[in-house]
């Protein structure tokens, strides 16, 4: 094997192991992910049905996944917990859920989460779906302050998110009772179940 066929072992051997480990979780209508209250409503059933499909090794997961692994490894050293799983409980239509979720960074004693996000390009940031979900995590954690920060191959942005007041229960109960499909009309065109899907918005030409 060539040098660099194995560090790309290396890498799709972690992906893959840790894609695989949440297989079963994608498929308990009782977990939440805080990423499926920020998104379409129906990807949350399609997943569900065929979670194997959510397991995809692309270049540009790879890069981020590096991206968070380097910069948790800074914001350690500087006292930060790093990717620090959070979860709520949720009563919606008589049931119980479980909100899950992995904050990039945490500092409680400043009563600050961080977000780290990578780009391609710097259009339309800070994107309404990424400051919800670092909203979302500010409600969980019971904190007042979020930063949320773009890495792009042209520059780092660098957001400022206050907590605002957030009603889990009625995002949770959008989600089950599946009433935003598509949330945003772009959600399909990266969407692995497009092609399943019968809420699937198509691009014009």
């Amino acid at each position: 094997m060539k040098p660099f066929e194995k560090i790309t072992q290396i890498l799709y051997e972690k992906y893959v192991k840790e894609e695989l480990h949440r297989l079963e979780e994608l498929k308990n209508p009782k977990i939440v992910y805080v990423t499926d209250l920020v998104g379409c409503s129906h990807k949350y059933y399609l997943r569900r049905l065929y979670p194997e499909l959510t397991i995809k090794f692309e270049p540009s997961a790879v890069l981020g996944n590096l991206v968070h692994a380097g910069i948790g490894t800074l914001l350690r050293e500087k006292g930060f917990e790093v990717e620090v799983e959070v979860s709520t409980e949720v009563e919606v239509n008589g049931e119980k859920y479980s909100v899950r979720g992995r904050v990039d960074a945490l500092k409680k004693d400043e009563g600050l989460v961080v977000e780290v996000k990578t780009a391609r390009y710097a259009q339309d940031i800070p994107r309404e779906h990424h400051l919800n979900q670092l909203k979302i995590y500010l409600e969980i954690l019971n904190l007042e302050n979020g930063t949320l920060i773009y890495i792009t191959p042209d520059k780092i942005y660098e957001f400022q998110v206050k907590r605002e007041k957030i009603s889990l229960e009625s995002l949770v109960k959008t989600l089950v009772d599946d009433t935003a499909h598509p949330r945003y009309e772009w959600e399909c065109s990266y969407c692995m179940f497009r092609k399943l899907c019968p809420y699937a918005v198509e691009k014009s030409e």
